[in-house]
């Protein structure tokens, strides 16, 4: 299962919390060399803030392997505060979320990688379902977005023309929230049911 954590419930997780920022590290520091904030080889930005959401994908140690973070766009976020050139009209609703810092740990095999690639794109629609959100905006690198969600069955639009960041071409795109979109991915993936702990991902909205 897929836990669900905030600022406000990471005690809970023992040190899930602490494992997925240096997981963070590992893939975008250590191995894209992203400059970006570092402290003891955990990784954090200036979104790391109690309006975001984690979505977590831990081992049978509860080490955090897979992460994605979810932030309303009502509140600071990615895109409108670094790339606002990116896209032309940038949402700021509680009904869109901007996703990031989405990764999987490289040091997993090839097959345990794919299952939890597809859990997340899975957790992530479960968890717009569940709280309302229409769409996901992010901004990615395409072949990112093709492996990661393109193949898993999301239906993703490009919101602007793609541009070379890091060395990767990288767009600006969004996915929309749906049943028929999440019943697309769990019947590509194989994924019986529902992935996310609903016990950890109360119903409540980013204030």
């Amino acid at each position: 299962m897929i836990d669900c954590v905030t600022w406000e419930t990471a005690h809970l997780f023992g040190d899930a919390w602490i494992s997925h920022h240096r997981l963070r590290h590992r893939l975008f520091v250590d191995r894209r060399g992203w400059e970006v904030p570092t402290y003891n080889s955990l990784e954090y930005d200036q979104f790391d803030t109690p309006a975001a959401v984690y979505l977590l994908w831990r081992d049978e140690a509860g080490q955090a392997r897979g992460v994605a973070r979810l932030i309303p766009t009502e509140r600071p976020y990615m895109l409108k505060e670094i790339w606002p050139h990116m896209v032309d009209k940038l949402p700021s609703s509680p009904n869109v979320w901007e996703a990031t810092r989405i990764g999987v740990d490289r040091d997993l095999d090839p097959k345990t990688r794919n299952r939890v690639c597809s859990e997340l794109v899975a957790g992530c629609l479960e968890y717009g379902l569940r709280h309302g959100i229409s769409r996901y905006i992010f901004l990615m690198p395409l072949v990112i977005i093709r492996s990661l969600l393109v193949r898993t069955g999301c239906p993703v639009v490009l919101l602007g023309e793609p541009t070379i960041i890091d060395n990767l071409l990288t767009a600006v795109a969004e996915v929309k929230i749906s049943k028929i979109a999440l019943a697309e991915v769990r019947r590509r993936k194989v994924i019986a049911g529902p992935v996310l702990n609903t016990e950890t991902a109360p119903l409540k909205k980013a204030a």
